[in-house]
C-alpha cells in the first residue's frame, strides 16, 4: 500500500487488556456491563435508536427498545452497511468486520472515577467519524486517553451511503408534510446527541458541557448540525477538522431526481413504491447505488445549507475550532491526481499560484485542491462565526519523521492520531518518535482544554481567537506558531471564485 494511502486511514480502535474489570451503569434502556481498563471505563455497542430495518429503513430514528438483565458492552458492534475490502483489511474509513443495518449504536469512554460520590460532572465530547459519508464507524476510534484526562468521549455510528442520504418521490409522499427527509445520517447524529443529553450523566458526564467534533465527513456533519434548528441546545461547542465548509445549494427536488435514477439501476420503475424500495437487499443497495452522499436541504430538518446559514449569521452560536491539513490533496490519490485536477483550473490560477505552477501541473493542482476545498472554506467559516462566540482557526502541517522521506505535507486525516494521542493498529509504537509524542501531547491538550473551558488554552500557546482584521491562525507544524495572513492572496482568490457559485458574495 502506498504511504499516503496507508497514512490516510486513521484506525484508532484499541484492544482491551486481558485483566480489565467489569463495570456497570444503568441507562434509560437498561443496565450495561462494560469494562474498566487502566485508563477508562469503557462501554461499547450501546443502542441509541431502534434498528432502522424493514419499515424503518429511510425513516427518522426511533427510540431504542429496553432490555432486561445486563447487556454486554465490551465488544464492538457492527459497522453500518458500506463497501468493505475483500481481504478483510480496514477500508478508507478505517472499518472492517461485520456490517448490519442494525448499527445505530455508540461507544462511551469515561474517566474511571467520574461517578465517584461528590465528583463534579465532567465535560463530554461526541466524535463523528469521517469516510465521505459512505464508510467508517464509531468503534474504530478509541477515546481512552481523553477519559484519562477527565473527559467523557462518545463515538457514534450513523447511517451511510444510500441508507444514510437518499430521497425519492415515493418516500416524500409517504413521509407527509412536516417529517424530515433524506439526511438520515444527520438525523441519527441528532438522535445520538439527544441520547447523550438523557443518559450521559450516568457515566459522570455533564450534559450541559458537550463538544461535537469530527473530521472530514464528520466535520461536514458538525457544520450541518450547527445549521440544524433541532440540534440547538444539544451541544455547547464544536470542532471541525478538515470539514470543507462550502455546501452546494441543492434541495430536495434534485435529490429526489437522483433517487429516481438510482432506483432505475436497481431495476425499479420511475413509479416505484416505498415498499419496493425497501425490499431491495442491503447488499444490492451498497453495490449499485453510487454517487456523492451527505446532508442536504429538505426544508424540514435542514431548511438551508450550512453555507447559507453561516452567511446569514443564523448558525447555532457556540465556540468553535476549525482547521485543515497541509496535504488534503492526498484525497487526489497518487502521482497524476494533481495534474488531472489542474486541467480544470482557470488561466488566472497560474498567475496567483505562480510558485506552484513553476513546479508543474501536479504541484499546481494539489495546492489548488487543498485551498479550494478545505483552506478557504475553513477560513471563511471562522470569519462568519467571529462576530458571535469565538472561533479558533488552525492549520496542521506536521509530518512525522517516519514519513518525511516520502511526504512533505500532512495528509488528509493525519491529525486524528495526534488529537486522540493514540496511534492505533496501523502504526507500530516502535516507529513513534519523541517528536511525534510531543505533537500529540500538545494537540490533544488543546482539544481537552477546549472541551473543559471553551478555550484552547494549552501548552502555553498564544492561540488568538480568529479576527478577520488580523487574519491569524495557529499552525501545528515542525515549528508551531501563530501565522498572520496565511496564504491570504490564494485563499482570497478561491473565495472570490467559489462564493458567487453558491449565491453568495465574497468579502471585500
Amino acid at each position: 500500500m502506498k504511504p499516503w494511502v496507508m497514512a490516510a486511514v486513521a484506525v484508532l480502535a484499541a484492544g482491551s487488556p486481558a485483566w480489565a474489570e467489569s463495570v456497570k451503569v444503568k441507562v434509560e434502556s437498561g443496565v450495561l456491563a462494560g469494562e474498566a481498563t487502566d485508563r477508562a471505563a469503557v462501554f461499547r455497542n450501546i443502542p441509541y435508536a431502534a434498528p432502522p430495518v424493514g419499515p424503518l429503513r429511510w425513516k427518522p430514528p426511533a427510540p431504542p427498545a429496553a432490555w432486561s438483565g445486563e447487556r454486554p458492552a465490551v465488544e464492538a458492534g457492527p459497522s453500518c452497511p458500506q463497501p468493505m475490502n475483500e481481504d478483510g483489511s480496514p477500508n478508507t474509513g478505517g472499518a472492517n468486520g461485520p456490517t448490519s443495518e442494525d448499527c445505530l449504536q455508540l461507544n462511551v469512554f469515561a474517566p474511571k472515577d467520574a461517578t465517584a460520590p461528590g465528583k463534579a460532572p465532567v465535560p463530554v465530547m461526541v466524535w463523528l467519524h469521517g469516510g465521505a459519508h459512505r464508510t467508517g464507524a464509531g468503534w474504530v476510534y478509541d477515546g481512552q486517553n481523553f477519559a484519562r484526562d477527565g473527559v467523557v468521549v462518545v463515538t457514534v455510528n450513523y447511517r451511510l451511503g444510500p441508507l444514510g442520504y437518499f430521497a425519492h418521490p415515493a418516500l416524500t409522499r409517504e413521509a407527509g408534510a412536516k417529517a424530515p427527509l433524506g439526511s438520515y445520517g444527520l438525523m441519527d447524529q441528532v438522535a445520538a446527541l439527544r441520547w447523550v443529553q438523557r443518559n450521559i450523566a450516568a457515566f459522570g458526564g455533564d450534559p450541559r458541557n458537550v463538544t461535537v467534533f469530527g473530521e472530514s465527513a464528520g466535520g461536514m456533519s458538525t457544520l450541518a448540525l450547527l445549521a440544524t434548528p433541532s440540534a440547538k441546545g444539544l451541544f455547547s461547542k464544536a470542532i471541525v477538522q478538515s470539514g470543507l465548509g462550502w455546501f452546494e445549494p441543492q434541495g430536495l427536488a434534485v435529490q429526489e431526481a437522483k433517487g429516481v435514477e438510482a432506483a432505475k439501476t436497481l431495476g425499479l420503475t420511475r413509479t416505484a413504491s416505498a415498499a419496493e424500495l425497501r425490499a431491495v437487499p442491503v447488499e444490492t443497495l451498497i453495490e449499485k447505488v453510487d454517487g456523492s452522499f451527505g446532508p442536504f436541504v429538505d426544508g424540514r430538518l435542514l431548511p438551508r445549507t450550512p453555507t447559507q446559514v453561516f452567511a446569514g449569521g443564523g448558525e447555532i452560536d457556540v465556540p468553535m475550532i476549525i482547521g485543515w491539513n497541509s496535504g488534503e490533496d492526498s484525497l487526489l490519490g497518487g502521482p497524476g491526481g494533481g495534474a488531472r485536477f489542474a486541467q480544470n483550473v482557470p488561466p488566472i490560477a497560474r498567475t496567483i499560484y505562480a510558485e506552484e505552477a513553476a513546479e508543474g501541473d501536479e504541484a499546481l493542482g494539489r495546492a489548488i485542491f487543498t485551498d479550494r476545498l478545505f483552506a478557504a472554506p475553513a477560513r471563511w467559516v471562522a470569519r462568519q462565526a467571529a462576530d458571535g462566540a469565538p472561533a479558533w482557526l488552525y492549520h496542521f502541517s506536521y509530518v512525522g519523521d517516519r514519513y518525511r522521506p516520502v511526504l512533505d505535507r500532512a495528509h488528509h486525516a493525519a491529525e486524528i492520531q495526534y488529537v486522540f494521542e493514540y496511534w492505533g493498529r496501523r502504526t507500530p509504537m516502535s516507529v513513534v518518535s519523541d517528536e511525534d509524542r510531543a505533537m500529540a501531547s500538545l494537540m490533544h491538550a488543546c482539544w481537552v482544554a477546549f472541551a473543559k473551558t471553551g478555550e484552547p488554552d494549552c501548552g502555553g500557546l498564544d492561540w488568538p481567537a480568529y479576527d478577520p482584521a488580523s487574519d491569524r491562525l495557529l499552525e501545528f507544524g515542525s515549528e508551531t506558531a501563530v501565522r498572520e495572513n496565511f496564504r491570504k492572496i490564494r485563499l482570497d482568490a478561491q473565495e472570490a471564485v467559489a462564493l458567487p457559485t453558491l449565491g453568495l458574495e465574497a468579502a471585500q
